[in-house]
């Protein structure tokens, strides 16, 4: 089913509110501001910024803003387009263009609008008043008026109560400055929530009341090296990051709310609550749209076990939408916009949800950078690997570049270049690689671009953008394994950075030689002894790999409750299991082959694993084999949590039939059978046999002979027969 709407228009879909108080009045949802560069015109500066409001209802009248303290010499304001329309009345957003003109002389912009009145909510707030304020002079960096940070949320924020833990915000400098995100210092913070200014997170700090909050965020930026900030009449400043009383660049208020809603009886995404799939952009991507040229975004959701109903979308007025159904609960949005010549060099935010009746995904932001021309993307061959990704850049794909002035996102780290490309290589923890949440993926990211000299007046080298990045998934399903052998494993922490794990199997106890991907699932007997081995990858040196648990499941389940222990909390469980020594990044083990009772002949391996930096006696590494683990003091700093990461499948093949009268055994729900010495060393990997076990031969075999046995005392009674009838036959005959 495809619908195809202009944003502009009425979208005539009621969502239920359950449990929400509120009547249909109308109601401030919240605003942002989004400016574009300042620039001069006739002695003067124009300085153009797009307000978004979001409410309830109504949202074509816009307040105007008015300067603060400052000489403006003309407003001029575009007519008000409503970008986003809920047909239930829920929520609305709309879009107005701003253009001012500031005196020569001023050094700041200080604007301002206030109205009356917020959505009913729980911190009884009412008037809100809208600021910003822009530091107008030239920087030494750039060499234009510094741009304000980019921000916006969608019309309507709401969250199962027992299901919030964040709202990621976005906080976009198109300068590179560093953006601290803070609680407006004239409004109520609502109970129990928290804001990391760094990262701009909302998160909860203690049980959170069902009903609606409204919040009030003030963002700023502050450059991250010494700069000078020249103004019309001459003077300057110098602005030094490390002195904490220097003022910001620019500020700009945030306002929005946020709905509380009843719990519901799962928070997992992807079942109840809508998750994000791999083609959505992560939180916080630039994307790139060329002036007068049509662009599309892609959003892909899916909840299994509930309707996504809609998309909610925070974007720019006439962008047009199609949304299609697919299988197993999935829907899919496709924005297209068409910048014109006013949006030229614009940052623009759009921001989205996906909107069920019961719950909402998480949302997530973008900006869409508007160029006059379309930037050279280069070809890039991207390799993968545990804890780093290289990148090679074929200098066909990118004629009349000069590769003399291209840089990774951080240029402390150098490129290398032969005569056919140009190749990076850098760990996930270095050289301004980023990690996004790509929703069923993590995304580490770095881009190659070209880069100006501080000295250059003009140029007249191509721009060049080349973004590369490395996906993995963040849960792996072992099936896949077959054809493509995963066994990498890349996680993040803010004390750790980035670390990752592979899980092998090996052929010997000299655990040097590998099982390959294409001898998957991996054949062996019951008895064989098989080796294993974890090897964790971290960018902080002298950590130490614990293995807290391994656990045996019949599929690739590690939640199947049909499982049997083979480490616990440390402690080894199983009576074959034997540990070899290795270094503290490594654990190496073997234990004898097994497989459950029942119709089962696969057996999956899944391992709690932890890292922790030496020095705590505390940590979990340290304290080794734990018979009451609740009862352990945990150094939170000195560790990671457990990641699970998984390996397998085993598949079970027969003994030969000169083993059949082997002795079987059954033991703590596995069954075992006796194996040849050549089977216990290690040997034997890939053969097959129709037969699982002796006694099905055995079983098989007495069958069979049965079979003949009954096949000829049916032949020889129908022969018997047959030769009497012919000679009654006969004696008839002749009589």
């Amino acid at each position: 089913m495809e619908t195809s709407v202009l944003l502009t228009s009425v979208l005539l879909l009621a969502l239920p509110a359950p449990g929400s108080a509120l009547g249909p009045a109308p109601g401030f949802h919240g605003d942002s501001i989004s400016f574009m560069t300042p620039r001069r015109s006739d002695g003067s500066f124009q300085v153009t910024f797009h307000r978004r409001l979001n409410g309830r209802g109504d949202c074509q009248n816009q307040s105007s803003f008015s300067c603060d303290g400052g000489a403006c010499t003309g407003f001029q304001e575009s007519p008000v387009q409503v970008t986003e329309l809920d047909g239930s009345g829920r929520w609305c957003q709309s879009e107005r263009r701003n253009t001012v003109t500031v005196s020569p002389n001023d050094t700041t912009l200080v604007l301002r609008s206030s109205g009356c009145c917020w959505l009913s909510n729980l911190e009884n707030a009412n008037n809100w008043t809208s600021r910003a304020e822009l530091d107008l002079g030239t920087r030494s960096d750039s060499r234009s008026v510094n741009r304000c940070p980019v921000t916006a949320t969608v019309a309507s924020l709401r969250v199962p109560q027992n299901c919030f833990t964040k709202v990621d915000l976005l906080a976009h400098d198109p300068d590179g400055d560093t953006v601290k995100c803070r609680f407006a210092a004239d409004a109520a913070v609502p109970a129990n929530f928290s804001l990391d200014e760094r990262t701009c997170t909302l998160t909860r700090a203690g049980p959170v009341q069902e009903g609606v909050h409204v919040f009030v965020l003030t963002l700023q930026d502050f450059p991250t090296g010494n700069i000078t900030l020249t103004y019309p009449g001459g003077a300057s400043v110098v602005r030094d990051p490390a002195d904490p009383e220097e003022p910001p660049l620019c500020t700009v208020t945030l306002h929005f709310s946020l709905e509380v809603l009843p719990q519901i009886p799962q928070c997992e995404p992807g079942q109840v609550l809508p998750m994000f799939l791999s083609r959505t952009p992560s939180q916080g991507s630039v994307l790139h749209a060329t002036m007068g040229e049509p662009f599309q975004l892609e959003v892909q959701a899916q909840a299994r076990q509930s309707s996504i109903q809609i998309f909610q979308v925070s974007g720019p007025a006439n962008t047009t939408r199609v949304e299609t159904v697919g299988t197993m609960g999935t829907r899919t949005l496709r924005l297209t916009w068409t910048p014109g010549p006013g949006d030229l060099y614009r940052q623009v935010p759009v921001c989205f949800t996906a909107e069920t009746a019961w719950s909402q995904s998480e949302m997530r932001c973008v900006v869409v950078m508007v160029t006059r021309f379309s930037i050279t993307q280069g070809k890039a061959i991207v390799n993968c690997f545990p804890n780093k990704m290289t990148v090679a850049l074929e200098k066909a794909s990118m004629p009349d570049i000069d590769e003399n002035f291209l840089q990774l996102r951080d240029p402390s780290c150098s490129l290398t270049s032969n005569a056919t490309h140009i190749m990076g290589t850098m760990t996930f923890g270095a050289c301004g690689t980023k990690l996004e949440d790509g929703g069923d993926f993590i995304v580490f990211k770095n881009q190659i671009n070209s880069f100006m000299k501080p000295d250059e007046i003009i140029v007249r080298r191509k721009t060049v953008k080349v973004d590369f990045s490395c996906e993995f998934p963040k849960t792996v399903s072992i099936s896949s394994y077959y054809t493509l052998h995963k066994s990498d494993y890349i996680f993040t922490e803010s004390s750790f950075g980035s670390f990752g794990y592979t899980f092998e199997i090996f052929r010997d106890s000299n655990f040097s030689t590998r099982v390959e991907a294409g001898e998957y699932p991996v054949e062996v007997k019951l008895l064989q002894t098989i080796y294993m081995g974890i090897q964790a990858n971290a960018d902080l040196p002298n950590v130490t790999l614990f293995v807290e648990s391994c656990k045996a499941t019949p599929d690739d389940d590690p939640d199947n409750a049909f499982s049997y222990d083979i480490i616990k909390n440390g402690c080894l469980e199983d009576e074959t299991v034997q540990v070899h020594s290795s270094d503290p990044t490594a654990f190496n083990f073997e234990v004898q082959a097994f497989k459950f009772t029942g119709d089962f002949d696969q057996v999956y391996i899944t391992c709690s694993v932890i890292l922790c930096e030496p020095g705590s006696p505390f940590s979990r590494c340290a304290q080794g084999c734990l018979k009451d683990p609740a009862r352990r003091r945990r150094d939170l700093n000195k560790e990671t949590g457990g990641h699970f990461i998984t390996q397998g499948p085993f598949q079970f093949v027969g003994p030969s039939l000169g083993e059949a009268d082997e002795e079987q055994e059954l033991t703590r729900g596995k069954a075992v059978v006796a194996a040849s010495p050549e089977l216990r060393s290690g040997e034997g990997w890939g053969f097959r046999s129709v037969l699982t076990s002796n006694v099905t031969a055995v079983v098989f075999g007495c069958g069979f002979l049965v079979s003949l046995v009954l096949l000829a005392v049916v032949v020889r009674h129908y022969r018997r027969r047959r030769k009497t009838e012919d000679r009654n036959h006969l004696i008839e005959s002749e009589s």
